[in-house]
């Protein structure tokens, strides 16, 4: 399918598939004044995007949410919370529809370059896998060939499908669908063999299945696809709050700050890199355009990147998810964040 491009005129205007939208250039201001943070989230997905029993969105992904929410109104329940599939997600955000997207998006150069993207970082180290039943009889993406496969449209599994697949002289059926219910309806009803996504989203999907015990997730990974927030280009100070959020989730858990000793460790601390962190030494936060108190308000409201890690993803819960590479690098993952100084 040919992707529509972004294209910057001499007016300033940033064109996407039929829509224009100025580039923005004070959205830290227009949050403010509107007094709620528009975060494009996932329209489902267990562990990172999903209703509580109250019907409130929680998850990975919409944590970073309330922690970006709390930054700039210094309140993380001052969101609005807008559902995209893969497909309406970039049109949502050029658009000026939303704030930032917080929804397993993939860092690419075309996003990042073509379409005019800013990506923030790295919330999530993932790669492209499959899910089957078992009773199929087979463990392996090469004995998949003849195989009708699910696939996202719009997405970045559905370019790695077919370079993998081609390279490997594999033959397949798509069956495209548009978001990851969809998905799941149709590979529950049998209209394809075989589902591919991130090997978080196949974790989230199996678990609402029926017999999660009759499915097996394959243990080949295919692809790289580092996960996070983005922003429209043409705006560095709201680009720099949304990277250096996320920094601050993980320098937290790094430096041993947690939702329930952050409000004590803000009083001051031994720690010159904790104490400019969470305001009581130096003006990181007025270089943002924020108050000094704004980090402390990102963990008070979330925990750090462990913290939400543990809460929505890992071995405690339906998803039961390791850390591995997303593990801190001193822990011998690849989650790393610049020191704040």
């Amino acid at each position: 399918m040919k992707k529509a491009k972004f294209a910057i005129a001499a007016v300033g205007l940033i064109a996407f598939s039929g829509i224009a939208a100025p580039a923005q250039a004070a959205t830290l201001q227009d949050v403010q004044a509107a007094g709620v943070l528009r975060c494009g989230i996932n329209t489902g997905l267990a562990g990172f995007a999903f209703t509580d029993d109250a019907g409130n969105w929680i998850g990975f992904d919409a944590a970073y949410c309330k922690a970006l929410a709390a930054a700039v109104l210094g309140d993380p329940s001052k969101v609005a919370y807008v559902n995209l599939s893969g497909a309406n997600r970039f049109p949502a955000l050029a658009s000026g529809e939303i704030d930032v997207l917080s929804r397993n998006t993939t860092w690419t150069f075309s996003r990042d370059v073509d379409l005019g993207f800013t990506f923030v970082g790295v919330s999530y180290y993932d790669g492209q896998g499959f899910i089957a039943r078992k009773s199929l009889g087979i463990s392996s993406v090469v004995e998949l060939n003849g195989a009708s496969i699910c696939i996202q449209t719009g997405t970045t599994t559905e370019l790695n499908l077919a370079d993998y697949f081609r390279s490997n002289g594999i033959s397949y059926e798509p069956v495209p669908i548009e978001d990851n219910e969809e998905a799941r309806v149709a590979y529950v009803a049998g209209r394809c063999d075989a589902y591919t996504a991130d090997a978080s989203a196949l974790a989230a999907t199996k678990t609402t299945l029926e017999d999660p015990d009759a499915h097996m997730v394959f243990p080949q990974i295919i692809s790289k696809e580092p996960l996070g927030p983005l922003v429209r280009q043409g705006d560095d100070q709201w680009a720099d709050i949304a990277r250096w959020t996320l920094n601050v989730l993980k320098n937290a858990e790094e430096y041993g700050v947690t939702r329930g000793n952050v409000a004590a460790l803000a009083r001051g601390t031994n720690n010159p890199e904790i104490n400019r962190m969470l305001g009581s030494e130096g003006s990181l936060g007025a270089m943002l355009g924020l108050n000094a108190d704004w980090a402390v308000k990102v963990i008070a409201a979330v925990g750090n990147y462990g913290e939400i890690f543990e809460e929505f993803l890992g071995p405690n819960t339906p998803l039961e998810l390791q850390r591995g590479v997303n593990a801190l690098y001193k822990d011998g993952g690849l989650q790393y964040a610049p020191p704040m100084r």
